[in-house]
């Protein structure tokens, strides 16, 4: 038998996730961006707010109307500390300076994108899901085989995501436009460095096979 990544997803044994698409960082009032003069805030991201906005929100409102139309899981992961301090954040993020309080608004997905129901959303505290949360363990009492994901940053916490589930034995597809981080060069690298790892699929892909399924 020829093993492939190139799997069409199967509802039932399906999640979408989607990562770090929250307050601190995907709302131009967010903790990530604060005290930045504009002049300096429209130089370092006003190109990816406006992709954010106009293209790649609506893309996951999409995927995710689509998912929960054909009975896949939908998760969510946001950076979110269990501390108020965040004395139990990863010493990356200590160095960084990320600390996204216990309970507080930051930590908070976006609206737009908003869980419903008993949808599940892990805090995490680390770059990597699978490394800060028990995702891996969630996924498995789910019965969960394939792993579609979406979010922010590509060439970072999506990357992680990304390579940790590979290496655990999940057949992963990555929404390439579904995805962003703070350059259209950036963004265009990680797609290429990570192929290697997933299946890659446009939103409108995703939505037209998920509603084959139906």
């Amino acid at each position: 038998m020829t093993l492939s990544r190139d799997v069409p997803i199967e509802p039932a044994h399906a999640a979408l996730l989607f990562i770090d698409v929250q307050n601190f960082s995907a709302e131009r009032d967010g903790s990530e961006f604060k005290g930045l003069p504009s002049s300096e805030f429209d130089d370092k991201y006003g190109w990816f707010f406006d992709e954010l906005d106009s293209r790649v929100i609506p893309n996951m409102q999409a995927i995710q109307g689509a998912a929960r139309e054909a009975g896949v899981e939908v998760m969510y992961t946001t950076i979110e500390s269990l501390t108020l301090d965040g004395r139990d954040r990863s010493l990356d993020y200590k160095i960084t300076g990320f600390n996204v309080p216990k309970g507080s608004w930051d930590g908070k997905v976006i609206d737009r994108i908003a869980p419903q129901g008993d949808e599940i959303v892990l805090p995490k505290s680390s770059s990597s899901v699978f490394v800060s949360t028990h995702i891996d363990y969630i996924l498995r009492n789910l019965g969960v085989r394939q792993v579609i994901m979406s979010g922010l940053i590509t060439d970072q916490c999506v990357e992680s995501a990304i390579r940790d589930a590979c290496d655990l034995g999940y057949l992963v597809t990555q929404v390439t436009d579904a995805c962003l981080t703070y350059s259209q060069a950036r963004h265009e690298n990680s797609l290429s460095a990570i192929t290697g790892y997933c299946r890659q699929v446009t939103s409108a892909e995703l939505v037209a096979e998920l509603e084959a399924t139906g």
